[in-house]
């Protein structure tokens, strides 16, 4: 997915969606990218799986799996290259993979290099250990700094309330009665089941792995998957030719009906979104909006003070907008134009009401402005502040969809998205007389969520040529 930005730019998720990426800027304007492999056009591929529960943590390791960290990277080995006024052409060709199964596997007790004591036996901290030591085994040297991989997230949206395993905006509180979270009842929270077929070299020069899996334990998902769910993740490319080709499947089941699946680009060092961990990642340089607002000081890995801020675009045409002028507590407070005129949002003749599906305040924020909507305080290890946007002709200045089903089933899209000048108009909460901040986006992320739905739910979808560029 091509991203191009006038400022250095920011965060981007895409929530039921299917996405067919390509392209790069083009012009005159110099142009440069964020990412250690630009459009995803690298022979030699890194990418990593990654497995969350409600809270962003792992709790506990599905039996057999290890711990739910695991990479395929490699590089492509050539030899006897014969050289034409046109093409070269690869005689012999062979993939040098760098990560084994039994490091895939590695689950809590079982020692690795680097592995700090205290995270031996806590499946949280190794989980987080593990991704760099993965990070360690495929990552490539470069400028300004070096990348590992790009990230597959995979998260249950199960909580079970009376485990006491989610913190409440990064404080910890007792087990309490289930109310709105989905949960069939103890377990409801485990890791998945992960197979990985390693990449491979096929005829015709084409490079093929995947991960896949289910989180109904007892399950093989070579029997059919009526009902359970499943995920999917296969990566396609030609030696020497095009694009990676990431396709994606999410099924839910009537025990698992709120699933999500994401393909990220991550910070390579440092947190990253959603979590308070070193984590690694193929951003290797950060994009950052001017004058973005939160409360003033960096984040610090301490869940009581940190937010995870959110700007999402939904191009799902059944999502519907739930900020009106009769629900302004799903609004934000104001609306800002692309030439920087702001739109409060009891003005009802001219607040784009319709472009906003939800907006939600951090909860520990001392100075909200009423009515508002907060976010929901479990499903991140700190508090959390989403801005949920819809396709309207408002974001067609930075390259956003403009109107329902654009992108959707059988209308594939090519997207170049301004991410930056967007995000640096969005409304974030700040308190009050404190001085604008630098925000650094530390993860950008395309993919799809499942929302509860009592039938189960199946979405495809297609990335490639993945980049962030940056002007």
């Amino acid at each position: 997915m091509a991203m191009e930005t006038h400022y250095l730019h920011a965060v981007f998720f895409l929530v039921n969606v299917i996405v067919l990426s390509v392209s790069g800027a083009t012009g005159t304007k110099q142009y440069g990218s964020a990412v250690g492999d630009p459009g995803m056009k690298r022979d030699g591929l890194r990418v990593a799986f990654e497995a969350w529960n409600f809270c962003n943590e792992v709790g506990q390791e599905a039996p057999g799996m290890g711990s739910p960290r695991a990479a395929d990277c490699f590089d492509l080995s050539s030899k006897n290259k014969h050289h034409t006024r046109k093409r070269t052409v690869l005689k012999s060709s062979s993939l040098k993979h760098k990560v084994s199964e039994a490091e895939n596997k590695l689950g809590v007790s079982q020692p690795f290099p680097g592995l700090a004591p205290g995270a031996t036996d806590n499946a949280d901290l190794y989980a987080a250990q593990k991704e760099l030591y993965l990070g360690s085994l495929c990552q490539v040297e470069d400028t300004p700094m070096p990348w590992q991989f790009w990230m597959v997230m995979l998260k249950n949206g199960n909580y079970d309330t009376k485990s006491g395993l989610c913190p409440r905006n990064g404080k910890k509180v007792p087990p309490f009665s289930r109310g709105r979270f989905p949960c069939f009842g103890k377990g409801c929270m485990n890791q998945p089941i992960l197979y990985h077929q390693q990449t491979q070299l096929l005829d015709g020069g084409i490079m093929r792995g995947s991960f896949n899996g289910t989180y109904e334990l007892g399950s093989h998902i070579g029997s059919g998957l009526d009902g359970i769910s499943f995920y999917e993740v296969v990566w396609q490319k030609k030696v020497g030719s095009g694009s990676w080709v990431f396709s994606h499947k999410l099924k839910t089941s009537k025990k698992y009906p709120w699933l999500m699946l994401y393909l990220r680009a991550d910070a390579t060092k440092g947190f990253s979104g959603g979590y308070h961990y070193d984590t690694r990642g193929m951003l290797k340089i950060l994009p950052e909006s001017p004058d973005f607002k939160n409360d003033g000081t960096p984040c610090d890995g301490d869940v009581l003070t940190d937010i995870t801020r959110y700007c999402e675009m939904i191009i799902n045409p059944e999502t519907q907008a739930w900020c009106s002028p009769t629900n302004l507590g799903n609004c934000p407070p104001y609306h800002i134009t692309p030439n920087n005129t702001k739109i409060y949002r009891n003005d009802t003749a001219k607040f784009p009401y319709r472009a906003y599906h939800y907006y939600c305040a951090p909860e520990n924020a001392q100075f909200l402005e009423k009515p508002v909507s907060t976010c929901d305080p479990y499903s991140n290890p700190q508090a959390q502040e989403l801005v949920q946007l819809l396709p309207h002709p408002i974001w067609a200045e930075y390259g956003y969809p403009t109107k329902r089903g654009d992108g959707w089933v059988g209308d594939a899209k090519t997207w170049e998205l301004d991410v930056g000048g967007l995000a640096s108009r969005l409304y974030f909460y700040q308190d009050p007389g404190t001085p604008p901040a630098r925000r650094i986006w530390t993860s950008i992320d395309t993919g799809t969520e499942i929302f509860v739905s009592d039938k189960d739910e199946v979405a495809e979808w297609t990335i490639s040529n993945f980049d962030v560029i940056l002007t």
